[in-house]
This record gives C-alpha cells, structure tokens and sequence, in this order.
C-alpha cells in the first residue's frame, strides 16, 4: 500500500493539472471500489472548480468551490495518472481505456485525471470541507510527520507509557500519520533502534531523536519520488526511485551496508509485517 511519501508524490503531480481548473466531465465505470461511491458522485464533480490538493496522512483531499470535498485513498494498488495537459507538462495524448479505469475526470483546461485500480482496495467520497477532519478515516490520525505538531515532547509522551514493539508503535496511526512498513523500517535502522524494542525500555533520548530522522526518510522518499515495488507509479507515470537506496527494508540475507559491520539483514514478522533489520547496528 502507498505509505506518505508517494501519496504525497502523486498529490504534487496532479496538483498543476487540477488546480484552479474546473472538472468538465465525470466518468464513473462502476458503483464501487471499496466501498459503494457517494449518491450522484458524478454529478456533483462535474462543473466543479478545483480550489486546492492537499494531504493527510495517506489521503488525497481535494477542495471544490461547492463546498465539498474529494476524499481519494489509493489503496494496495490504485493509481492516478495524468494525461493531456495543454501545457505540456504532462503526455500529450490521452491514453486508450484500460479495464480498470474506474473513475476519469476530464478538466476544463485538456487534462485527464484516470484513477485505475486492477484490486479496487482504493477509495473515494465526498464530504463537507468544512468538516472534513471530522470523517470517520480522518478523525483519529495523528500529527502530520512532517507538520509542526509531530514534536519530539509527542513522541515521548505518545510511546513511553505503551510497553509494544516500537515498530508496531509507529506504525499506529493515531501517534503519527501515513507512517506504513517501508519507511518505518529504514528510520529505525537509522536510529540504531531494534523493531522488536518494547517502547517503555527505549529512552526518551532516543525515542526524541527518531522525530528528525523519520523526517529526513520521509524527505529524501519524496525527493526520489517515492518507492516502486509492485502497482506505484507517479502522477506522469514514472516509477520512483527510493527503493534503489533502502537500507534494509527487502534486503533479508543481504550485507549491512554499514561500513565494517559483519552482520547480514534479518527479518522477522511483527503482527502479519515483515521487519527487516540489522541485528548489530540495532539494538
């Protein structure tokens, strides 16, 4: 499943092509993904103004001038591709129709915005953007990792008291948003920190610490234009890059590429997730 930092690619990929445009047409090609659509899903799009895109945690929202919101999750293997913007940024022909293009919104400015989901594990709603925190996926995520509020004094106070494995901590979504496997795998080898720590055991030196490290993977798995495994793929179509620089996630049996270190990656299985890890640089 897409984790932050390609959600967030795909958010600044559509963003050009969206904003301050107005959906012309709404295609939907089915009643569902999911879950059923909204009542009159493309009615309610079309003729809409775009006002902005912004993100949270492993969300895409999207702003209309009718006071609604579009509320996009891509799922295990959703993607949204752009196609057909006059400005040249993006292909200049629309591509043929797959079979699973589910949803295609057609801008008023020539581009074409196609959601395609072979597993239909996506997701799309409207809901008040006045009130669109309070939706019940929304309501109970944690500060923004990247955001003001995702403080070391949070971390602390959000870990310290729980006796779980720090992975399985971090990957809560109530503590910090759209942290998933992948990245929560390669902070942790930078912080020296073992997966299977109890978090209770770990100081508070050390749990503070992890707050600039998980921003720095969370950045450079932007900048790359986050990780392609299996189904990612960018707004353009591009695969991303970070994969090619993990450390030690997918790497079971391989070197630790720490200089001098003897050890090989392991991996364990941490509530159905494989862990990987180095079992000398972390403890």
């Amino acid at each position: 499943m897409p984790e932050l930092p390609e959600v967030e690619t795909v958010r600044r990929g559509l963003a050009p092509a969206m904003e301050g445009a107005v959906i012309a047409r709404t295609q939907v090609n089915r009643p569902d993904l999911r879950w059923p659509f909204p009542d009159r899903m493309a009615e309610r799009l079309t003729g809409a103004g775009v006002l902005q895109l912004r993100r949270r945690s492993k969300y895409i929202l999207c702003d209309l001038d009718t006071g609604e919101t579009l509320l996009i999750h891509l799922g295990m293997s959703g993607r949204m591709l752009v196609s057909g913007d006059p400005l040249g940024q993006f292909v200049h022909n629309h591509p043929a129709p797959e079979k699973h293009d589910h949803v295609v919104l057609d801008m008023g400015n020539g581009a074409r915005i196609t959601f395609n989901d072979p597993r239909r594990f996506g997701a799309m709603d409207l809901l008040p953007t006045a009130t669109a925190d309070l939706h019940p996926l929304l309501a109970q995520i944690g500060p923004e990792p990247l955001g003001n509020g995702f403080t070391e004094s949070h971390l602390v106070a959000a870990l310290k008291p729980r006796n779980t494995p720090i992975k399985s901590a971090l990957l809560d979504q109530k503590i910090v948003a759209g942290l998933g496997n992948i990245y929560v795998c390669e902070a942790l080898f930078r912080a020296g920190i073992s997966p299977v720590r109890r978090t209770r055991n770990i100081s508070a030196p050390r749990i503070a610490a992890l707050v600039p490290i998980i921003r720095q993977v969370l950045e450079e798995a932007i900048e790359a234009g986050g990780s392609s495994l299996k189904d990612f793929r960018q707004a353009d179509g591009e695969l991303g890059y970070f994969q090619h620089n993990f450390d030690v996630y997918g790497r079971e049996g391989d070197a630790c590429r720490t200089p001098d270190c003897p050890s090989v990656i392991r991996r364990v299985v941490q509530s159905g997730r494989s862990s990987f890890y180095c079992p000398t640089c972390q403890n």
